[in-house]
């Protein structure tokens, strides 16, 4: 009875952990749990739960499913997880069902189409160009891209189950790449200059998950080559 008793303690001190992360907002974006956290310190449980996400109306979210055993993308109220099926096959489905260590989410009701300049076709180009067109806008933000890729690498995290980890090598054991090329596809992004490690990864502004149109890929955007002026950029303010 004694070990029951410490085991719902300990749960529920979990809980009010992740309940407490999931108090770190900025006017446009909540975040919940750290990267960092994952990476260094292993905790791969879930600290949020998107099935409690109470208004789905107009949500958009990213971030891996708990245990790094996928990648989720909210996309205007619906929730996609992919995972790895092979070393060049994945499964997307649409499910709330589905938990993550450290996720990012906002509620954008109607979104402001940007011109994106022909000359932005790099992650580094679009990460410098968010960066100076957004100086006294409120961040961290997210923002949507919409169009033809030329190429891109996406990435699963496809975690061993039982894996330990304490390290970003340790916990990219299985992670799967996969190539795209010529793809019409949406992608959700996320921007701060003061989340690294926490929601992005140490060397960059950005995170971003793309999905393909006809939703049969989706996974965390390493790298890209945009199709000269053929991407839409939006932002959630002018």
């Amino acid at each position: 009875m004694k070990k029951i008793i410490i085991h719902l303690v300990f749960s529920f001190l979990i809980l009010l952990m992740g309940f407490a992360k999931a108090q770190e907002t900025s006017d446009n974006v909540t975040i919940v749990g750290e990267m960092k956290n994952v990476m260094w310190k292993g905790e791969l449980f879930g600290r949020i739960h998107l099935d409690t996400i109470s208004n789905r109306k107009n949500l958009f979210g990213l971030g891996p499913v708990e245990y790094l055993t996928g990648e989720i993308l909210i996309m205007d109220g619906r929730s996609y997880r992919s995972t790895v099926t092979s070393d060049s096959t994945m499964k997307v489905e649409e499910t709330y069902h589905i938990s993550a260590p450290f996720f990012g989410y906002t509620h954008v009701s109607q979104w402001v189409e940007h011109t994106l300049p022909k000359k932005i076709r790099s992650i580094k180009d679009l990460e410098g160009y968010l960066n100076s067109v957004t100086i006294d806008k409120p961040r961290p933000f997210m923002f949507k891209l919409s169009g033809v890729i030329d190429q891109a690498t996406i990435h699963i995290v496809n975690l061993p189950l039982g894996t330990t980890v304490r390290s970003p090598d340790e916990a990219h054991q299985g992670l799967k790449k996969y190539q795209l090329q010529n793809e019409q596809a949406d992608i959700l992004g996320f921007f701060s200059t003061e989340h690294k490690a926490v929601f992005t990864h140490h060397d960059t502004f950005v995170h971003m998950h793309l999905m393909t149109k006809d939703q049969s890929k989706m996974g965390h955007l390493d790298d890209v080559l945009f199709k000269r002026g053929a991407m839409k950029l939006e932002l959630p303010w002018h």
